[in-house]
C-alpha cells in the first residue's frame, strides 16, 4: 500500500499550526526532523511517572528507569541490526560519537585518516585536530561528475591508512557513497571504517552487520527523536580496545586515589548522568520508524524529490545528480544571481515554507568550488505531494520578485 503521509501527519501537532492563515510547510528535515506525539508522550512519561536516576538506584523508580533505557538500547540494536546491546553507546549526537572514536582509537604519528570531499565539519574537524600528534588527514578526489570514485579510493589505500571515516549520505546533495564496496576494500587494506550515518539511518535501512562497518554514528534529532541524543555503534572487539576519553561517574566500578576499575562496555563510554528521557524518547522514535518502514520512507522521499526537481527545472540550478532518486530527500539549489539566504527568508515570510540556506556545515566543499552556499529543501515521511506543489509555486513567485 505504501506510506500514508496524510495519516502520519496526524501524529505531528506542528503541522496543524497556521500562521497568517497558512499551514507550516517543513522542508528542513536534513537539519532536524519534527517529533511525533508518541515520542513526545514517551519523554513526558519519564518526567511524570518515574523521574529518577537509574544506574544503581535500587528503588522502584530507579529500576523502571533502567528497564526503559535497556529497552531503548535493545530497540536501537534492532534498528541497525547490531549483534548485541554492548555495541550500542548512547551519545548526544553524531558529532560526539565521532569525537569519541577520534580521541579513543589509537592513531600514531604518520597514520592517515581518509575521508571524502563532502564531509560535514563534524567528520572533518576531529580528524584535522589530530595533526598535532602527527596524524594526517586526506580525502578521496571525486570523479569528473562529482561522484565518489572507487578507483581514486583504491589509489589512496596503503598501509598508512589506519582509518577510513566517511559520510554515508551527504547532507549537501543527498548522494550516498558505495559503503559496502568501500568497507570491503578498506578491510582488505587492513583499515578500520567509521561511517557518519546521520543522513543515512533516518532515510533507508542500514544493517551494520551486512555492511561489516566497524563504527557508525547517528543522531536522534534527524530521525524523529529528541535533540541531544545519538548513538555510536562499534564492533564489540574494537570497543573493548578503546580508551575512554570522557570519564567520571557511571564509567567505573571502583576507584582509589591512584587508579580506577572501569565498567564494561558500553557503560564505560557513557560518562555522567545520562539524558534518560532523551534516550527513552530516541528508542520510541526508532520504533516509530521501524513500524513505518524505512524502505517506504525512501520511496516516498524519492517521489517527492521528483516532483520538486521537475517543478523547479528552468527556475533553479540543482546541486548534484540530475536523477532525484540519487539525491534521497534533498534538493539543494540556487536561483542564479540571488543570495540563497534571501530565497530562504522570502519562502518563509510569504508562504511559511521552512528551508535551509548556507554552506550546511560543508564549508570545505563550497570553498573548493567558490560558492557561497545553496538553498536546501529536504523532505521526510510526513511531507506531501501538495506541499511540494506549493513549494514550486512559491519558488516561481520568488523568482518573479527577484527579477524586478
Amino acid at each position: 500500500m505504501g506510506l500514508n503521509a496524510e495519516k502520519i501527519r496526524e501524529d505531528f501537532p506542528i503541522l496543524k499550526k497556521q500562521v497568517n492563515g497558512k499551514h507550516i510547510i517543513y522542508f528542513d528535515n536534513a537539519c532536524m526532523t519534527l517529533r511525533p506525539l508518541r515520542v513526545i508522550d514517551k519523554i513526558s512519561e519519564y518526567y511524570r511517572e518515574y523521574p529518577a536516576c537509574g544506574e544503581r538506584s535500587l528503588h522502584k523508580l530507579g529500576r523502571r528507569v533502567d528497564e526503559e533505557v535497556g529497552m531503548a538500547r535493545e530497540t536501537l540494536r534492532k534498528f541497525i541490526n547490531a549483534k548485541n546491546q554492548r555495541e550500542i553507546i548512547f551519545t548526544r549526537n553524531t558529532t560526539e560519537g565521532i569525537n569519541l572514536v577520534a580521541h579513543s582509537f589509537k592513531l600514531d604519528e604518520g597514520d592517515v585518516v581518509l575521508g571524502t570531499d563532502k564531509e560535514h565539519n563534524s567528520n572533518l574537524l576531529p580528524w584535522q585536530r589530530l595533526s598535532s600528534r602527527g596524524v594526517k588527514y586526506d580525502f578521496v578526489q571525486p570523479d569528473g561528475k562529482g561522484d565518489f570514485s572507487l578507483e581514486n579510493f583504491r589509489s589512496k589505500l596503503n598501509k598508512s591508512v589506519k582509518l577510513v571515516a566517511m559520510v554515508q549520505t551527504s547532507n549537501l546533495d543527498g548522494t550516498s557513497i558505495p559503503a559496502k564496496e568501500i568497507i570491503k576494500l578498506a578491510h582488505d587494506n587492513g583499515s578500520i571504517v567509521l561511517l557518519d550515518a546521520a543522513q543515512a539511518v533516518p532515510h533507508h535501512d542500514v544493517d551494520v552487520r551486512k555492511l561489516d562497518v566497524d563504527f557508525l554514528a547517528f543522531s536522534g534529532h534527524k530521525m524523529l527523536g529528541p535533540s541531544g541524543t545519538g548513538v555510536l555503534y562499534g564492533k564489540e572487539r574494537l570497543l573493548e580496545g578503546l580508551t575512554p576519553f570522557m570519564v567520571g561517574g557511571g564509567t567505573v566500578i571502583d576507584t582509589t586515589r591512584t587508579e580506577a576499575k572501569f565498567e564494561e562496555i558500553p557503560n564505560r563510554f557513557e560518562a555522567g548522568l545520562q539524558d534518560y528521557a532523551g534516550i527513552i524518547g530516541l528508542g520510541e522514535a526508532a520504533n516509530y520508524l521501524m513500524r513505518v518502514g524505512r524502505s517506504e520512507v525512501e520511496k516516498h522521499e524519492t517521489e517527492l524529490n521528483k516532483i520538486i526537481t521537475e517543478g523547479v527545472a528552468g527556475l533553479a540550478e540543482i546541486l548534484g545528480p540530475a536523477d532525484p532518486a540519487r539525491r534521497s530527500g534533498i534538493v539543494s539549489f540556487n536561483i542564479p544571481g540571488v543570495d540563497p539566504h534571501d530565497v530562504a527568508m522570502m519562502m518563509d515570510e510569504t508562504e511559511n515554507i521552512c528551508v535551509r540556506s548556507g554552506a550546511h556545515c560543508v564549508h570545505t566543499w563550497f570553498n573548493t568550488h567558490n560558492m557561497r552556499g545553496t538553498v536546501r529543501a529536504s523532505v521526510y515521511l510526513y511531507n506531501t505531494r501538495e506541499e511540494c506543489a506549493k513549494f514550486v509555486d512559491a519558488l516561481k513567485k520568488v523568482r518573479m520578485l527577484t527579477k524586478k
